[in-house]
């Protein structure tokens, strides 16, 4: 009986997660990778059997209180002989004591549950075709013109932990375009669209209403030109489903958004698209 070989992946090899994401339909970002593994490059564990992968999974530690699982996928051909487990009890002792988070599939949610995790809310991928406004809103300038403190203190609302090194790269790498809208001189809506193995997805979009959500929407579009577009929606905030389903999208499967214990109060009502479901 072959034994699973358990190892902290290299930041170079993180592209084989997004590899086996994309072939399982998860539709990653081209530049994914290296994002994901600017906040914790330890993050990110492979199961090997003679040499060769066999199961993926990532847990990654954003600051002291918080993780987040993705990436969980075990090679088609092993499953149902306990190698997702081994390399899951791995990503889970790696983020001990942290709460944890997860976008699970919803076949999944029970599983999940008997591992402690409880059943937050649903997010639902949109996704269709979209023409790009002639001109972005008025109001809206470039996500990189702004400090990152402004950025970071905002994503604090709606995420459970600091994460100023993953931010810097998801809104600095090359092909990734932000937009953001400012009311009175303080930041009220911001969003970032990446291309990626098909179509683009805008995520984060955070905004404290629709009408900004709508004006940051906007700006991407015409910065990104027309074609296939997804948003990842938390369904509990209808504002949100709406502004999706009034661009022509249309549900493409959903999640269930899980954690293992309290976090922090977020405005849930401010996110209008979820960043990323492999970290939150």
């Amino acid at each position: 009986m072959n034994d699973l070989t358990i190892r902290q992946m290299q930041p170079d090899e993180i592209a084989l997660a997004v590899d086996w994401a994309a072939g399982e339909g998860w539709n990653p970002g081209l530049a994914d990778a290296p994002c994901f593994a600017a906040e914790d490059p330890q993050g990110f564990f492979i199961g090997e059997l003679d040499g060769a992968p066999a199961a993926v999974i990532s847990c990654v530690n954003y600051g002291a209180q918080f993780s987040f699982l993705g990436f969980y996928i075990v090679r088609p051909d092993l499953r149902g002989r306990g190698h997702g487990l081994n390399i899951w009890n791995a990503a889970i002792a790696h983020a001990r004591p942290r709460v944890i988070g997860l976008d699970g599939v919803v076949a999944q949610q029970a599983n999940y549950q008997k591992s402690g995790f409880a059943l937050a809310y649903a997010n639902v991928r949109y996704g269709g075709t979209v023409a790009a406004p002639s001109a972005p809103s008025d109001g809206t300038v470039a996500l990189t013109d702004l400090p990152m403190a402004l950025i970071e203190a905002d994503d604090a609302t709606v995420f459970p932990a600091p994460r100023p090194a993953f931010l810097r790269a998801w809104i600095n790498t090359s092909g990734h375009v932000g937009r953001a809208l400012m009311r009175d001189g303080r930041l009220a809506g911001w969003g970032v669209i990446r291309p990626c193995r098909t179509g683009r997805k805008i995520g984060p979009l955070v905004a404290d209403d629709r009408a900004g959500a709508e004006a940051v929407v906007a700006a991407l579009l015409a910065s990104a030109g027309s074609g296939e577009v997804f948003l990842d929606v938390p369904a509990v905030n209808r504002d949100a489903v709406a502004l999706a389903q009034d661009l022509g999208l249309s549900p493409v499967f959903e999640t269930a958004r899980m954690y293992t214990g309290t976090i922090p109060p977020l405005r849930i009502d401010r996110v209008f698209g979820v960043t990323t479901f492999e970290l939150g």
